[in-house]
């Protein structure tokens, strides 16, 4: 499979960011599915993942912030990020079927 986040930017803190990720080339609907982060000068960490029956897990810190999706027919998954803050800036990648993709830029700041 092969993973592209897209969705990434500048929002200012307490703002909204949806970040996505499209699978190709394998079968989605099959995959469970996960968002992973690294801030700078931090190692990765992974913040929320999605089984294929649609069960989430978050990372405490963003638990009530962040709500992860999936739309099989678009095989895509999505993060829908709320009341953002300056810790949430960091590259976020998605995982799944053993790959991961190239992550998209997330900056929180005013």
């Amino acid at each position: 499979a092969q993973l592209a986040e897209s969705g990434g930017g500048l929002v200012q803190p307490g703002g909204s960011l949806t970040i996505s990720c499209v699978v190709s080339g394998g079968t989605f609907r099959s995959l469970d599915m996960a968002w992973l982060r690294q801030a700078p000068a931090k190692p990765i960490e992974w913040i929320s993942d999605i089984t294929t029956d649609g069960v989430t897990r978050y990372l405490e810190s963003v638990k009530g912030r962040f709500t992860v999706s999936r739309d099989n027919a678009k095989n895509t998954m999505y993060l829908r990020m709320d009341n953002m803050k300056s810790d949430d800036t960091a590259k976020y990648f998605c995982s799944g079927g053993g790959a991961r993709g190239q992550g998209t830029q997330v900056t929180v700041s005013s």
